[in-house]
């Protein structure tokens, strides 16, 4: 038999668990015959057992969320470090400031 897609070459007939599989070896393409894919499907059911779920360890208690902690920002020392301090600008200072000051 001819492969449909390239149509110069040969499938090749492999057995594979009593199902007969016809392939490409050129395009790679698998075909099956009438009700080879259900001869299939039920013997993947088959082999599927059913699968218990894993046991799952007890979680570490959790502390409480306290709402307050997302009002701190980052860590405590980090508004009092002077290197992520804000540069405040000033305004020029006029000639009037200078001279009432």
């Amino acid at each position: 038999m001819q492969c449909p897609v390239c149509t110069e070459t040969t499938l090749v007939m492999a057995e594979r668990q009593g199902v007969e599989i016809d392939y490409c070896p050129k395009c790679r393409g698998v075909w099956l015959d009438r009700g080879e894919l259900d001869k299939i499907l039920e013997r993947a059911s088959a082999e599927q057992a059913p699968v218990a779920p894993a046991p799952q360890a007890a979680a570490a208690p959790q502390r409480p969320v306290d709402p307050r902690d997302y009002d701190r920002g980052y860590e405590r020392g980090y508004r009092d470090d002077d290197r992520y301090r804000e540069q405040k600008h000033y305004r020029k200072k006029s000639i009037w400031h200078e001279i009432f000051d």
